[in-house]
């Protein structure tokens, strides 16, 4: 019998001052067997950075037509796909074939340079993605926030970001690779 996924409740308050954007949001987050607490927490802080109404996480890991993360309009039209890691060039041309606007957050620490170094000139014809990476130390500090019950707050200025829960707080200054 597969192993089930592992079921996260996430009360997030966001306060990004970059975008204006101030809401409060109740999540469910779906982990799957395979995939770290570190790789759920970089896709709850890219909810964090992109973070609307309409912005969802899709069916995820077992779906290969959906982002993981996206931003789709009433009349279904994606807005924004976020994809992680180090994505594969023919996946982000599809990606950018079908939404207005892609973001990639890459976090894999010394390996991410070599990606990248690799990639860079495929990539840079795409207009409508932008890539970003969230540094090593950052993303590794984020599993002290991982329970099945989650309160956390955000705050977004300048381009940091402050995770923080009752107990701690972890600053993340993402760098921007690529940018639209």
């Amino acid at each position: 019998m597969a192993a089930k996924a592992t079921v996260f409740k996430v009360a997030l308050q966001i306060a990004d001052m970059d975008r204006h954007y101030y809401a409060d949001h109740a999540l469910t987050l779906a982990q799957h067997p395979s995939e770290t607490d570190t790789r759920m927490m970089v896709r709850l802080l890219a909810f964090a950075l992109n973070a609307s109404d309409t912005l969802a996480f899709s069916k995820g890991l077992c779906v290969d037509d959906e982002a993981e993360l996206w931003d789709k309009s009433l009349s279904d039209e994606i807005n924004v796909w976020v994809e992680f890691g180090q994505a594969d060039e023919k996946w982000l041309r599809k990606a950018s074939g079908r939404a207005k606007q892609v973001i990639l957050y890459t976090y894999g620490g010394r390996s991410v340079p070599i990606w990248w170094q690799q990639n860079q000139q495929a990539l840079s014809r795409y207009d409508n993605l932008s890539v970003v990476n969230f540094p090593e130390d950052a993303v590794k500090q984020l599993a002290v926030f991982v329970t099945r019950n989650m309160a956390l707050q955000v705050s977004i200025s300048e381009g940091q970001v402050w995770l923080s829960d009752n107990e701690n707080s972890v600053l993340i200054e993402p760098e921007n690779l690529k940018s639209v």
